[in-house]
């Protein structure tokens, strides 16, 4: 059954009628990076103003991989359950060629972890779902129908010049936060170029329904029988939809290539005996560019209005996330007082270095998948051919390296007799804890975690983590004791085995200061 679009109301904003208070908080864009933003914010006690131009969710499944990392960070939300039970779990990559199945991959996490891999659920279930809990948060105003014109700022603040159905109106701000797509409005209104690389290719993408079974896993294949000489990627949604990704021709007409006697046949050929509807269908080339600077002023960029990358790897919505994760905190504490404005700077540095691997994955995909020569194509030809029998070749198979959380440049004190994964710029891992989970307890908040290590006395929280066989892999290697400072994005600030209070002290000091 398709998908229902129903409309949001517009609600007159209070500015229609009279001067609004400035606000510590403007969001524009209700995508899953505005809206997580907006509630992760609220989680720590700031109040914020959503601005969204439509007033629909996307069309079309969009992001539809949310990786192991997002579902964490969903969690914090509230909505994982909900993800869970609704989403297509997929653990399994399986890489064809024509009709030969070269490989599979196993992307199974560790044991121990709650979360699968990844797990597939349109944008548009995912917006709904975050838009449920913004209605029950009264520190967040989302309005729909609320379309930015003009945006200015000072040394004071922000302002935006907003139309709507009913008018015009102004809105003042501490921060704004630019979350507004690709096509970002914010970007464009202050004369902001993305730098980087657009290719040639062109994908199609197509939400096709049928009642075909096929597995669940993420398939990929070079020279498809249904898409001859080029790539085409195939993923399970829920609700009995598939998401279809054909490589076309350069200089195809994109008008035709997306008229349903053009596509149906070739999807035919995947489904064959049985009955397609086509739910959506969109266009996209190539593209790996980014923001220069994610931060200008007051405005801060996230998501697809800071940098665009292609779909493949699943590395757009999932780094949107975690640039919602890593803004909201150092926001909120420097709104609050605790965090100083080179706290602020650090998300550009942070999260700028994340987008360029991101980007440098994502660029290697494309050559690979469309070699630019006779060279690299003869070289990609003579890897596929080795890597259904041979382990280094399928290394260097690349059909979209999949999202995974990278590790931050950090200054934070380390102790190497610890485990490299979890020295601090990592995210902490997930473990069981008591009845629950590590990062349950761990929340928004800067804590220690101490594992067989006395808890130290010093004003801040400390969870003393059961020494299981997940919590010892991952935060106690050989050594017999630990203690780890948590960021509220839950990434690891420092880490010791035998510390002393001053030493704590200073590390949480240097942290406020954007030191570490």
């Amino acid at each position: 059954m398709p998908f229902d679009y129903k409309p949001f109301p517009f609600v007159p904003p209070p500015g229609l009628n009279a001067t609004e208070p400035q606000h510590q908080v403007i969001i524009v864009g209700a995508g899953p990076v505005g809206l997580a933003t907006g509630l992760l914010l609220a989680q720590a006690g700031i109040k914020a103003v959503i601005l969204e131009a439509n007033n629909v969710v996307a069309m079309g499944s969009r992001a539809l991989c949310w990786s192991k990392r997002s579902l964490e960070i969903f969690a914090r939300l509230g909505i994982a359950e909900k993800v869970l039970a609704k989403g297509v779990f997929w653990e399994t990559a399986r890489t064809r060629r024509g009709t030969d199945e070269l490989f599979t991959t196993d992307l199974n996490p560790d044991p121990g972890q709650r979360m699968p891999a990844f797990v597939n659920l349109q944008q548009y279930h995912v917006e709904t779902l975050l838009i449920d809990r913004i209605r029950a948060e009264p520190a967040i105003d989302l309005r729909f129908s609320n379309r930015v014109e003009a945006v200015e700022q000072d040394d004071a603040g922000v302002h935006v010049y907003v139309t709507t159905p009913d008018g015009d109106y102004g809105l003042r701000a501490d921060y704004l936060i630019a979350c507004d797509s690709a096509r970002s409005a914010i970007r464009t209104k202050l004369g902001l170029d993305m730098v980087g690389t657009a290719f040639e290719d062109q994908f199609l993408v197509a939400d096709v329904e049928t009642d075909h079974d096929l597995p669940s896993g993420r398939m990929f294949w070079f020279d498809a029988p249904f898409n001859p000489g080029r790539t085409s990627l195939l993923h399970r949604q829920p609700d009995g939809l598939w998401r279809v990704e054909l490589q076309i021709p350069p200089d195809a007409n994109p008008e035709e290539e997306a008229l349903p006697e053009q596509i149906l046949p070739k999807l035919s050929l995947i489904f064959p005996k049985s009955e397609l509807r086509l739910d959506w269908v969109s266009l996209y080339r190539f593209q790996c560019r980014r923001l220069p600077q994610f931060r200008q002023g007051r405005v801060f960029f996230a998501g697809d209005s800071a940098h665009v990358m292609p779909p493949f790897g699943a590395r757009a919505g999932n780094g949107g996330l975690q640039d919602a994760v890593n803004l909201s905190w150092r926001l909120a504490s420097t709104i609050q007082g605790q965090g100083s404005a080179q706290l602020l700077d650090g998300y550009d540095r942070e999260r700028g270095q994340a987008t360029d691997e991101n980007l440098r994955q994502a660029q290697a995909t494309a050559r690979f998948m469309a070699p630019g020569s006779a060279v690299e194509r003869a070289f990609r030809d003579g890897l596929l051919a080795m890597s259904r029998n041979t382990g280094f070749a399928r290394d260097w198979v690349n059909t979209g390296r999949l999202a995974t959380p990278g590790i931050y440049p950090s200054a934070g004190p380390d102790d190497s007799a610890l485990p490299a994964h979890t020295r601090p710029g990592a995210v902490a891992e997930d473990a069981p804890h008591g009845h629950g989970w590590l990062l349950d307890a761990l929340g928004g908040e800067l804590r220690l975690i101490a594992i067989n290590s006395p808890v130290p006395d010093v004003p801040l929280p400390c969870i003393e983590a059961d020494p299981n066989p997940t919590v010892r892999k991952h935060y106690l290697g050989d050594a017999a004791r630990a203690l780890y400072l948590i960021r509220p994005d839950q990434v690891i600030a420092a880490r010791w085995v035998d510390p002393t209070p001053e030493a704590i002290t200073d590390a949480v000091t240097e942290l406020w200061e954007g030191r570490i």
